[in-house]
C-alpha cells in the first residue's frame, strides 16, 4: 500500500533532473530522469494537503513540470507549461512548485511540459481521500499504478526537431511501455516485463495512466473483467468491461476482482493503439503479466508459479480503428452524481464557444524542401489559429500588465470562415499563426463545442484543459447542429474530466465554470499536434473577493 499522509499536512518532495543510462530493446541511451528513476517517482498525498516540490535542473535542457489535472486554485504559477504559466527552469537553476490539493482525490500524474521531454519525465500523482473518508466502492486489497509510455531508441528531442524542420510527420516510437517496461512481445524485451502478482479472491485497484506521447490505447487483461470506478480523479457510476480505452492525458481507475481459485495459467495484460486518421503510428503492443501467487501450505510453498510451466493467455483487443467500441465505451461514462459527489453542471451558459480542431498546412520557406502534404509543412490549429508560444511566460505578462507584443486578446470564438467541417475539405488548407487568447470574467459559465475537421484527415483529438475540470455534456458525429444537438445534452450526470477525446469526424460539447483566475492552457494531448500548434489559452480575470484573485508570483519564479 501507499505511504499515507496525515490530512492537511505539507508534503515535501525533491526532484533532481539528471541523466541516466537506460537499456530497452537492447539499446542503451542516456535519458532525462527525475532522481534517476524511469518512470519517475510516485507522489502520494491526501485531499487537502499542501505540496512543495523543489525541482533542480542538472541537465542541458530547459525543464518545466506540469501536475496534470490539479486545479491549481489561485496558484497558476505552479501549473507548469513552459512559456504559458512560467519560463522554464534553466540549467543549474531550481524552482519550488507550491500548491494545495483542494476538493480532489484519485489518480492523476505529473510530466514535463516542454517540447517532448515528457517521453521520459513522468510519474504517478496519487491523491488519497481525506483521513476517515472511504472510497464509494469496495475497499481494495492493494492499489497498483500502471502508467503507459512510449520509448524511442533515438532521442525524442531530435525526432521532433527534425520533424518541425522538415515539415513532415515525426518518426514513430519503437515501443510502448508499461511502468517503463516494453514486455515480451518486443524483440530483446522478455526480461523487461512488468509483472503483477496477485492472490485469488481479492480486489485490486489498478490506477491506469496514459503518459504516451501520441497514441490512445486499448487495454485488457486476458480472462478478467475490469470495473471502471473513476476517470481523471473523479468517481463514476461503476460499470464492467473487458477493455479500457484511455487517451494520452487521461487516467482510469478500475477494480480487478481476481478468480476464486488459483488458475493453472498466467495472463497477459496488453495495450495497443486506437488509431484514427492517416498519420503513421507505432502499430505494436506492450504486454505485462498477471501471475497468481500459489497459496501457502501447498507443495510449491509460497513461490510464484514459473511462467515456463503454465500456458500464457492473451486478451482479444479491438481493431486498431474501432471507433464503434471507442464510442460505446465513452458513452458508458457517467458521473456518480450522488449527494456526497454531486455533478454540478452549469445549467445556464454565459459564453458559448465553437472551436474547430484539426490539421492543416503552412507554406514551405523559400529554398527549402518540405515533407508535408504537397510540399508544405504540417500545421495544426484551433479555429484556424496555430498557437505560437511567446519567448516569455503569458501569465507573467498578464499579471504585470505587459501583454503588449506578447499576446492579443482576440482569439476567435468561432471559425472566421464556416465550411463543411467533416465533408469535402476546402481548397485552402493554410492556417494562420499567432499568440491569441480568450479573456473571460471570473465565474463565467462556459460552453465549448469542439468540432473535428477533415481538412487533411478526420482524427480523434484528446483535448486537455488546464486549471479546470469540465463536464462532457454531449458528443456526436458529423457537423454539430446548434439548433438540434443541444436538446440531447446530458445535464444530469455527464462525466467530469480534464481530458476528452474529440471524436474522429465528430464533435464534443463541454461545460465548466471559470472560477479559477489566471492563464490556462488548452491543447491536444497528442504531443505532435501540440508541437504543430493545436493549442490555445484562456485568461480568467480576477474576481472581487480576496480568494478570487491570482496570488502574486513566488520569489523564485524562473526567468526567461
Amino acid at each position: 500500500m501507499f505511504e499515507l499522509a496525515l490530512a492537511g499536512t505539507t508534503r515535501h518532495y525533491h526532484f533532481d533532473i539528471t541523466y541516466k543510462n537506460v537499456t530497452r530493446l537492447c539499446h542503451t541511451k542516456s535519458i532525462v530522469t527525475v532522481n534517476g528513476q524511469f518512470p519517475g517517482p510516485r507522489i502520494v498525498a491526501r485531499e487537502g494537503d499542501r505540496i512543495l516540490i523543489k525541482v533542480i535542473n542538472n541537465v542541458q535542457n530547459n525543464i518545466s513540470i506540469h501536475w496534470h489535472g490539479i486545479r491549481q486554485l489561485q496558484t497558476g504559477w505552479a501549473d507548469g507549461p513552459a512559456y504559458v504559466t512560467q519560463c522554464p527552469i534553466q540549467t543549474g537553476q531550481s524552482y519550488v512548485y507550491n500548491y494545495t490539493i483542494t476538493g480532489q482525490r484519485g489518480t492523476l500524474f505529473w510530466h514535463a511540459h516542454i517540447s517532448w521531454l515528457r517521453s521520459t519525465l513522468y510519474g504517478p500523482l496519487i491523491i488519497l481521500p481525506k483521513k476517515g473518508a472511504r472510497y464509494p466502492f469496495a475497499k481494495p486489497h492493494k492499489e497498483v499504478p500502471i502508467i503507459f509510455g512510449e520509448w524511442w531508441n533515438a532521442d525524442p528531442e531530435a525526432v521532433i526537431s527534425q520533424a518541425l524542420q522538415s515539415g513532415g510527420g515525426p518518426n514513430v516510437s519503437d515501443a510502448y511501455t508499461m511502468n517503463g517496461l516494453p514486455g515480451p512481445l518486443y524483440n530483446c524485451s522478455a526480461k523487461d516485463t512488468f509483472k503483477l502478482k496477485v492472490k485469488a479472491r481479492k480486489i485490486y485497484l489498478l490506477r491506469l495512466i496514459n503518459a504516451a506521447l501520441n497514441d490512445q490505447l486499448f487495454f485488457s487483461i486476458a480472462n478478467h473483467t475490469l470495473t471502471v470506478v473513476e476517470v481523471d480523479a473523479v468517481y463514476v457510476k461503476p460499470f464492467s468491461t473487458n477493455t479500457i480505452l484511455i487517451a494520452p492525458g487521461q487516467t482510469t481507475n478500475v477494480l480487478l476482482k481476481t478468480k476464486s481459485h488459483y488458475p493453472n495459467a498466467t495472463f497477459l495484460m496488453m495495450a495497443r493503439p486506437y488509431a484514427t486518421g492517416l498519420g503513421t503510428f507505432d502499430n505494436s503492443t506492450v504486454a505485462g503479466v498477471l501471475e497468481y501467487k500459489t497459496p501457502p501450505n501447498t507443495h510449491r510453498s509460497n513461490s510464484t508459479v514459473s511462467l515456463k510451466n503454465l500456458p500464457l493467455l492473451k486478451p482479444v483487443l479491438p481493431a486498431l480503428n474501432d471507433t464503434s467500441f471507442a464510442t460505446k465505451f465513452t458513452n458508458k461514462l457517467r458521473s456518480l452524481a450522488s449527494a456526497e459527489f454531486p455533478a454540478n453542471v452549469p445549467k445556464k451558459v454565459d459564453r458559448h464557444f465553437f472551436f474547430t480542431v484539426g490539421l492543416g498546412t503552412n507554406p514551405c520557406e523559400k529554398n527549402q524542401t518540405c515533407q508535408g502534404p504537397n510540399g508544405t509543412k504540417f500545421s495544426a490549429s484551433v479555429n484556424n489559429v496555430s498557437f505560437a508560444l511567446p519567448d516569455t511566460a503569458l501569465l507573467q505578462s498578464y499579471f504585470f500588465r505587459q501583454s503588449n507584443g506578447v499576446y492579443t486578446a482576440d482569439f476567435p470564438t468561432s471559425p472566421l470562415k464556416p465550411f463543411n467541417y467533416t465533408g469535402a475539405p476546402p481548397n485552402n488548407t493554410i492556417v494562420n499563426s499567432g499568440t491569441k487568447m480568450v479573456v473571460i470574467p471570473y465565474n463565467t459559465s462556459v460552453e465549448v463545442v469542439m468540432q473535428d475537421t477533415s481538412i487533411l484527415a478526420a482524427e480523434n483529438h484528446p483535448l486537455h484543459l488546464h486549471g479546470f475540470n469540465f463536464f462532457v455534456v454531449g458528443q456526436g458525429f458529423g457537423n454539430f447542429d446548434p439548433k438540434i444537438d443541444p436538446a440531447n445534452f446530458n445535464l444530469l450526470d455527464p462525466v467530469e474530466r480534464n481530458t476528452v477525446g474529440v471524436p474522429s469526424g465528430g464533435w464534443v460539447a463541454i461545460r465548466f465554470l471559470a472560477d479559477n483566475p489566471g492563464v490556462w492552457f488548452m491543447h491536444c494531448h497528442l504531443e505532435v499536434h501540440t508541437s504543430w500548434g493545436l493549442r490555445m489559452a484562456w485568461v480568467v480575470l480576477d474576481g472581487k473577493l480576496t480568494n478570487q484573485k491570482l496570488l502574486p508570483p513566488p520569489f523564485d519564479l524562473p526567468k526567461c
